[in-house]
């Protein structure tokens, strides 16, 4: 796939920069927020989404770039709901690119694809073990990979469900007929998103500040990102100097850890915890970073 083509812990507990209340603190029901994207992705931000809705809640008409779309719910989430006018999601990561590139090229087609594939072991093996030969090849491999491993994750090493939901084993995260309505939902809206498969630095630069402009920013975090990505090895504190020079709206979230907050700190960003449920229902904190808190703190 040739880059860059477009298809149309005790933390600063003292510091006054982290207002918010116990009140405020309510973790999220991840039940409760639509589904959008076909991935089960380690680390995404669907949790995430009633946040980005008052983020996002202004009567002018924005554009949203996410420089580590990832599975990218809240691209899908901010264009399905109408709460930006178009969308750009960037992704460095060749199989994840696939699926995106996939679906924006002939949804449908692999909508069918995954309806028609009769999921077992022995097939999945099969599928796995080929090399693809075309976008649609390595897409279906990916979403295959990424609802057969465990935690759905992609990066090396990771390994096959065992066990799975209810002793289904292997099949226990595969449902076809919600993937294919899930694809066939972002078709729909195909007109107003862009994929770029590329490196979100070359996107976190002046001539994408404008005013409609809003980034969110959600870059692989500094210890999890290690064992969940294949691209894991980003340049924090380039990201946080980037973001520091931005004349545009932005929201970056990142893992709670004194040396996130120290880069925040060194850049006068603004920050916020914000608590989180994991997928093994572990609550914990996560940071959020943003050019204005307004709509935050008022809530």
């Amino acid at each position: 796939m040739e880059k860059n083509t477009q298809l149309i812990l005790p933390l600063f507990e003292e510091s006054t920069n982290n207002p918010t209340t116990e009140e405020k603190q309510k973790v999220v029901n991840v039940s409760s927020v639509p589904q959008r994207s076909p991935f089960r992705y380690a680390g995404g931000k669907t949790w995430l989404i009633p946040t980005i809705r008052q983020w996002l809640n202004t009567p002018t008409e924005k554009h949203l770039i996410e420089p580590f779309c990832g599975g990218a719910s809240v691209s899908l989430t901010a264009v399905a709901e109408r709460l930006v006018a178009t969308a750009t999601m960037v992704e460095l990561d060749e199989d994840v690119a696939a699926v995106w590139s996939s679906i924006l090229q002939d949804g449908e087609r692999l909508a069918t694809r995954i309806l028609n594939f009769n999921l077992t072991k022995e097939t999945v093996q099969e599928v796995l073990s080929n090399e693809p030969l075309t976008i649609d090849d390595r897409a279906f491999q990916t979403i295959i990979r990424n609802r057969t491993n465990h935690g759905g994750i992609l990066a090396r090493g990771a390994g096959p469900l065992k066990n799975g939901e209810n002793g289904k084993g292997i099949s226990s995260r595969w449902y076809p007929n919600t993937l294919a309505k899930r694809i066939r939902n972002i078709v729909q809206d195909k007109d107003r998103l862009t994929f770029v498969y590329g490196n979100a630095f070359d996107y976190m630069t002046p001539e994408h500040y404008t005013p409609n402009t809003y980034f969110f920013i959600d870059p692989p975090y500094t210890v999890a990102g290690k064992r969940l990505y294949t691209h894991c090895d980003v340049d924090h504190e380039e990201i946080f100097r980037r973001v520091a020079e931005m004349t545009c709206h932005y929201l970056m979230t990142y893992d709670v850890s004194d040396y996130v907050i120290e880069l925040a700190e060194r850049n006068n960003l603004q920050w916020r915890r914000i608590p989180m449920q994991t997928t093994h229902l572990v609550k914990k904190d996560e940071l959020l970073i943003c050019d204005n808190f307004y709509w935050y703190d008022r809530r």
